[in-house]
């Protein structure tokens, strides 16, 4: 996986395309390359899986974590706390920002958008999983990210491929996806980043563009 580390990278995509578990892998994989992290979880819209279920394996790692108030609980407050400026903000660190699924949960990127465009040294990343109802084609997948860049003023610079079905995906399940993910890069006019896999099956993918994943919890 030859990504470039911006200083900022943002994580958006469809609900339930795995960005949350995607961006606590990228935050962990900064980590190990020695990058001061700060991961913070703004998903005001998902209650079920934040990147803060994942907060004790992040905090031995090193990887600061800010999450939202209330996130675990069966509350829903749409309010940031100031820390989330301070880690956008702050260029002494990396942070990886975890953006609520379509356009109702990018609205909250857009209080940020001012300074990640100012400081210009940002990945957005569109998050595409193409066995999600409503983004199993790349056209379907597009009109998403367009709904998204609508609202949340902070253009998308790349695009992941997540396929996946959770802790039963196969080799074949994965392969069988890249066609429609170039696809989506053709049609969108983005590069396609890499492709994300189970890290057991990381294996069967001998080519360059593979990023391995660890599950976190149960949930991708």
């Amino acid at each position: 996986m030859n990504l470039n580390p911006k200083r900022v990278t943002l994580f958006c995509g469809h609900y339930g395309s795995g960005k949350s578990n995607l961006a606590v892998n990228y935050a962990l994989w900064l980590r190990r390359r020695a990058f001061p992290v700060t991961l913070a979880d703004i998903d005001v819209v998902n209650p079920y899986f934040r990147s803060k279920d994942s907060e004790a394996e992040l905090t031995a790692a090193g990887v600061e974590v800010i999450a939202l108030p209330f996130a675990n609980s069966n509350v829903d407050l749409p309010s940031l706390p100031s820390a989330v400026y301070g880690a956008v903000e702050r260029r002494d660190r990396y942070a990886v920002l975890d953006i609520g699924g379509d356009d109702r949960g990018a609205t909250a990127l857009g209080r940020f958008s001012p300074y990640i465009l100012r400081e210009n040294d940002f990945e957005m990343i569109f998050v595409a999983n193409f066995y999600r109802p409503l983004t199993r084609t790349a056209e379907e997948a597009l009109e998403v990210m367009r709904e998204i860049a609508a609202v949340c003023a902070v253009p998308f610079t790349g695009i992941v491929n997540n396929s996946n079905l959770g802790e039963i995906t196969t080799a074949q399940n994965v392969s069988s996806t890249f066609g429609e993910a170039q696809r989506l890069s053709e049609i969108s006019g983005l590069p396609l980043l890499f492709t994300s896999v189970k890290e057991d099956l990381a294996g069967e993918f001998p080519e360059n563009g593979i990023f391995p994943l660890t599950l976190q919890k149960k949930y991708w």
